[in-house]
Order: C-alpha cells, then structure tokens, then sequence
C-alpha cells in the first residue's frame, strides 16, 4: 500500500504538470495569442487563466508540501529518538518533502514570465 506522503507528492507533481499544461497551452499554441505576445499585448482572458495556473501551482504545491513535511517530520523526530545516528537521512527525507513547494513556486515563475 503507497504512503499518504508517496500519494500526496504525486497528487501535486500531477497539479503542477497540469497547470503548466493549461498555461503553455493558452499562450503558446495559439497563434493569435502568440502573435499578441510577441507584440506585448494578451488577451485577458488568457491572462487570467495564466494568473490562475500561476497560483494553483503555488498554493497546491505549498499544501502539499506543508502536509508531507508535517507527516515525514513526526515520522523523523520518532526515528531520531530511537536512533540518534540517522540524522542526517532523515534530514534529506524532510528536505525532499520541502522541495515540493520549491518546484511549484518555480513553475509558477515560469509561467508568470509566459505571460510578460
């Protein structure tokens, strides 16, 4: 059986992936709107969809990493107790939980500089 952690960091690289999907598709596959860009104006509609991937890409990367680190860092402290040695593995398990939150505020950058 997958762990809440395992399912809930594939939830938000799926969030992540869908909403730079739904941006890139907006802005670059269309010809019209690719042509406003390049002049420097967008369509607000595309914007707005822009701005929204750009923050669901933020709070749900956010979410998701506030739950697993609060899941992988009870886990940790309880490991930690019993072995003092494992320090520093149970520190790169935390660390990867934080890294979801870094991925999506990345993504979240790029598509705001999609948009200009």
């Amino acid at each position: 059986m997958k762990t809440p952690f395992t399912l809930l960091a594939a939830l938000s690289f799926v969030l992540i992936v869908a909403a730079a999907v739904v941006t890139g598709s907006l802005i670059a596959a269309s010809p019209v709107l690719a042509a406003t860009t390049a002049a420097g104006t967008l369509d607000p509609q595309a914007l707005s969809w822009g701005l929204a991937a750009a923050a669901a890409a933020t709070a749900f990367s956010s979410l998701a990493a506030g739950y697993a680190v609060a899941k992988v860092g009870t886990a940790a402290v309880g490991a930690l107790a019993e072995k003092p040695e494992l320090m520093a593995r149970l520190l790169i398990f935390v660390g990867l939980a934080e890294g979801i939150a870094i991925y999506g505020l990345i993504v979240s950058i790029l598509i705001l500089n999609r948009l200009g």
